[in-house]
Protein backbone atom coordinates (compact mmCIF):
# COMPACT_ATOMS: atom_id res chain seq x y z
CA UNK A 1 0.00 0.00 0.00
CA UNK A 2 1.13 3.56 -0.58
CA UNK A 3 0.24 6.83 1.15
CA UNK A 4 -2.89 7.32 -0.96
CA UNK A 5 -4.26 3.88 -0.03
CA UNK A 6 -3.88 4.63 3.68
CA UNK A 7 -5.39 8.09 3.24
CA UNK A 8 -8.38 6.56 1.47
CA UNK A 9 -8.83 4.24 4.45
CA UNK A 10 -8.77 7.32 6.71
CA UNK A 11 -11.49 8.83 4.49
CA UNK A 12 -13.59 5.70 5.10
CA UNK A 13 -13.08 6.14 8.84
CA UNK A 14 -14.24 9.76 8.49
CA UNK A 15 -17.40 8.51 6.75
CA UNK A 16 -18.02 6.21 9.71
CA UNK A 17 -17.47 9.13 12.07
CA UNK A 18 -20.15 11.16 10.31
CA UNK A 19 -22.52 8.19 10.23
CA UNK A 20 -22.09 7.89 14.02
CA UNK A 21 -23.09 11.54 14.50
CA UNK A 22 -19.62 13.02 14.81
CA UNK A 23 -17.69 15.46 12.70
CA UNK A 24 -16.34 13.80 9.55
CA UNK A 25 -12.70 13.22 10.41
CA UNK A 26 -10.71 10.01 10.62
CA UNK A 27 -7.18 8.87 11.36
CA UNK A 28 -5.29 5.60 11.25
CA UNK A 29 -2.00 4.44 12.73
CA UNK A 30 0.25 2.32 10.53
CA UNK A 31 3.14 0.31 11.93
CA UNK A 32 6.65 0.08 10.49
CA UNK A 33 5.68 -3.06 8.56
CA UNK A 34 2.68 -1.36 6.88
CA UNK A 35 0.04 -2.99 9.06
CA UNK A 36 -2.88 -0.81 10.15
CA UNK A 37 -2.67 -0.89 13.95
CA UNK A 38 -5.52 1.44 14.94
CA UNK A 39 -8.33 3.45 13.42
CA UNK A 40 -10.04 6.37 15.08
CA UNK A 41 -13.06 8.55 14.37
CA UNK A 42 -13.74 11.92 15.94
CA UNK A 43 -15.65 11.53 19.21
CA UNK A 44 -16.14 15.08 20.46
CA UNK A 45 -19.74 15.61 19.32
CA UNK A 46 -21.48 12.50 20.62
CA UNK A 47 -19.29 12.07 23.70
CA UNK A 48 -18.85 15.80 24.49
CA UNK A 49 -15.08 15.49 24.66
CA UNK A 50 -13.35 18.77 23.75
CA UNK A 51 -10.15 16.90 22.86
CA UNK A 52 -11.96 14.19 20.90
CA UNK A 53 -10.38 14.84 17.54
CA UNK A 54 -9.47 11.66 15.68
CA UNK A 55 -5.72 12.36 15.78
CA UNK A 56 -5.59 13.31 19.48
CA UNK A 57 -7.67 10.31 20.51
CA UNK A 58 -5.59 7.99 18.34
CA UNK A 59 -2.33 9.40 19.77
CA UNK A 60 -3.62 8.84 23.30
CA UNK A 61 -4.70 5.27 22.57
CA UNK A 62 -1.42 4.53 20.79
CA UNK A 63 0.65 5.86 23.69
CA UNK A 64 -1.29 3.62 26.08
CA UNK A 65 -0.66 0.58 23.86
CA UNK A 66 2.85 0.98 22.41
CA UNK A 67 6.16 2.31 23.69
CA UNK A 68 7.62 5.54 22.37
CA UNK A 69 10.44 3.82 20.51
CA UNK A 70 7.99 1.77 18.49
CA UNK A 71 5.71 4.76 17.82
CA UNK A 72 8.62 6.75 16.41
CA UNK A 73 8.67 4.26 13.52
CA UNK A 74 4.89 4.50 12.96
CA UNK A 75 2.89 6.78 10.68
CA UNK A 76 -0.35 8.56 11.48
CA UNK A 77 -2.56 9.11 8.44
CA UNK A 78 -5.33 11.68 8.65
CA UNK A 79 -7.87 13.17 6.30
CA UNK A 80 -7.08 16.78 7.22
CA UNK A 81 -3.94 18.46 8.48
CA UNK A 82 -3.67 18.07 12.26
CA UNK A 83 -4.67 21.15 14.24
CA UNK A 84 -2.34 22.58 16.88
CA UNK A 85 -3.88 20.37 19.61
CA UNK A 86 -3.55 17.21 17.52
CA UNK A 87 0.00 18.08 16.46
CA UNK A 88 0.88 18.45 20.14
CA UNK A 89 -0.62 15.07 20.98
CA UNK A 90 1.23 13.44 18.08
CA UNK A 91 4.45 15.06 19.28
CA UNK A 92 4.03 13.89 22.87
CA UNK A 93 3.04 10.37 21.75
CA UNK A 94 6.30 10.27 19.75
CA UNK A 95 4.69 9.28 16.45
CA UNK A 96 7.45 9.91 13.92
CA UNK A 97 5.55 10.58 10.70
CA UNK A 98 2.28 12.31 9.81
CA UNK A 99 0.62 12.09 6.41
CA UNK A 100 -2.45 14.18 5.57
CA UNK A 101 -4.64 14.82 2.56
CA UNK A 102 -6.29 18.22 3.05
CA UNK A 103 -4.63 21.41 4.33
CA UNK A 104 -5.99 23.31 7.31
CA UNK A 105 -6.66 26.28 4.99
CA UNK A 106 -8.85 24.16 2.67
CA UNK A 107 -10.63 22.75 5.69
CA UNK A 108 -11.35 26.29 6.91
CA UNK A 109 -12.80 27.12 3.49
CA UNK A 110 -15.26 24.22 3.93
CA UNK A 111 -16.16 24.75 7.59
CA UNK A 112 -16.25 28.55 7.62
CA UNK A 113 -17.02 30.00 11.02
CA UNK A 114 -18.91 26.94 12.26
CA UNK A 115 -18.59 26.85 16.04
CA UNK A 116 -17.92 23.08 15.97
CA UNK A 117 -14.66 23.63 14.12
CA UNK A 118 -13.03 26.99 14.93
CA UNK A 119 -10.05 26.12 12.77
CA UNK A 120 -6.57 27.44 13.59
CA UNK A 121 -4.49 28.94 10.81
CA UNK A 122 -1.39 27.18 12.12
CA UNK A 123 0.15 24.49 9.91
CA UNK A 124 1.30 21.38 11.77
CA UNK A 125 4.78 21.78 10.30
CA UNK A 126 5.10 25.04 12.24
CA UNK A 127 3.99 23.35 15.48
CA UNK A 128 6.46 20.48 15.01
CA UNK A 129 9.27 22.91 14.08
CA UNK A 130 9.02 24.45 17.56
CA UNK A 131 9.72 21.09 19.21
CA UNK A 132 12.85 19.05 19.72
CA UNK A 133 11.91 16.11 17.47
CA UNK A 134 12.20 15.88 13.70
CA UNK A 135 8.68 14.62 12.99
CA UNK A 136 8.30 14.01 9.28
CA UNK A 137 5.23 15.56 7.62
CA UNK A 138 3.99 14.41 4.22
CA UNK A 139 1.17 16.25 2.52
CA UNK A 140 -1.05 17.67 1.34
CA UNK A 141 -2.31 15.28 -1.31
CA UNK A 142 -4.22 17.65 -3.58
CA UNK A 143 -5.38 14.78 -5.80
CA UNK A 144 -7.40 13.41 -2.84
CA UNK A 145 -8.94 16.75 -1.83
CA UNK A 146 -12.24 16.00 -3.59
CA UNK A 147 -12.59 12.62 -1.87
CA UNK A 148 -12.02 14.21 1.52
CA UNK A 149 -14.29 17.18 0.78
CA UNK A 150 -17.11 14.89 -0.36
CA UNK A 151 -17.44 13.48 3.17
CA UNK A 152 -17.91 17.03 4.49
CA UNK A 153 -20.56 18.10 1.94
CA UNK A 154 -23.72 19.25 3.69
CA UNK A 155 -22.26 18.77 7.17
CA UNK A 156 -21.12 22.32 7.94
CA UNK A 157 -24.07 24.68 7.88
Amino acid sequence: MDHRDYLRRAVEVSRQSRAHGNTPFGAILVGPDGEILMEQENIEVTDHVCTGHAETTLAQRASETYDKGFLWDCTLYTTAEPCAMCAGAIYWANIGTVVYALTEKKLLAMTGDNEQNPTFDLPCREVFAKGQKAIQVVGPFEDLAEEVAEVHQGYWK
